[in-house]
């Protein structure tokens, strides 16, 4: 389980941060290292607190010069705030600590002009637009995970009734409502002229019959194809500058927060287990009221 997340993580640094091959490899030795450490000391690094990490903290300092250890924590404190964006912790280790970088940020999330602009920046032309609108509209419509989507089987589907049973971490499934258009583009992709074109082409293994999103050798879609394909569909739609893997995630819990919805539906909705982590939308929601307001209303003069 931990070097799949180290592997995203550094996936993240490699091809949506366009970090280079050498800071890449720093990174990994650095990360090994932590794990050496937390092994050593049979420490779970998804249940890290304050004092483990002043422990690493310790231990580095008496191998390491100061700049190696300044690398080694930026290092260590970005994978735990991609954890926290994963929604994998409810909360960084790193958050007690005012020392050594800025506080994890919000979540990016897009304006609801420009979903509509990268959704509409998607064509019905091939099998390969079908499917990566029906990614896109079902990532926004209901807030899961990519790591869930790609996960989905055709039995998760109940398309009569417009729901889809989603496996979130721990196994926990919850049941998501589809939405007119994410019922049409996923009603569009897995017809003749989509996802059954792609299965054609293939040996038609049993997980490429159950998968739902597969890649163009019709095998199930992994999550890196996943996030290439919202990179390579933001970049086209001229929102690469917006792009992070999480952020039709965002958008949609931000939206539902910005019409009113209740902070516990939302929760239910993205499979959060508690409540802390969902409040951090309200935040983006505040501040893009704040914004607004500041901007438009004669009268108001942000302090």
């Amino acid at each position: 389980m931990e070097g799949d997340h180290v592997e995203e993580y550094l996936f993240t640094l490699s091809v949506v941060r366009g970090r280079s091959d050498n800071t890449v490899k720093s990174y990994r030795r650095d990360l090994t290292l932590f794990f050496q450490f937390l092994e050593k000391k049979k420490l779970n690094y998804l249940n890290l607190t304050l004092k483990d990490l002043n422990l690493f903290f310790e231990a580095i300092s008496a191998s390491h010069s100061k700049a190696s250890q300044a690398r080694i924590i930026s290092g260590i404190k970005g994978f735990y705030a991609f954890l926290y964006q994963s929604d994998l912790i409810a909360s960084s280790p790193f958050s007690g600590i005012t020392s050594v970088g800025v506080p994890l940020r919000l979540p990016k999330s897009l304006t609801k002009v420009e979903v509509e602009q990268l959704l509409g920046s998607i064509s019905h032309s091939s099998p390969v637009d079908l499917r990566d609108l029906a990614i896109m509209e079902l990532l926004y419509g209901t807030g899961m995970r990519i790591s869930e989507l790609v996960n989905l089987s055709m039995v998760d589907l109940y398309l009569e009734e417009q729901l889809v049973v989603v496996t979130g971490k721990g196994s926990k499934q919850r049941l998501l409502p589809l939405g007119r258009y994410a019922y049409q583009a996923i009603m569009n992709w897995i017809g003749p002229d989509g996802r059954m074109k792609i299965l054609g082409k293939s040996k038609r293994s049993r997980d490429s019959l159950d998968a739902v999103f597969l890649n163009l050798r019709g095998t199930r879609l992994t999550r890196q194809g996943a996030w290439l394909v919202l990179k390579e569909r933001s970049n086209r739609a001229g929102l690469a500058n917006k792009f992070s893997p999480h952020v039709l995630r965002h958008s949609c819990a931000t939206h539902m927060l910005d019409n009113g919805a209740d902070l516990r539906i939302v929760q239910e909705l993205l499979g959060h287990a508690s409540v802390a982590t969902t409040q951090i939308y309200t935040k983006v929601s505040n501040e893009r009221i704040r914004s607004v307001y500041f901007s438009a209303h004669p009268r108001a003069i942000d302090a």
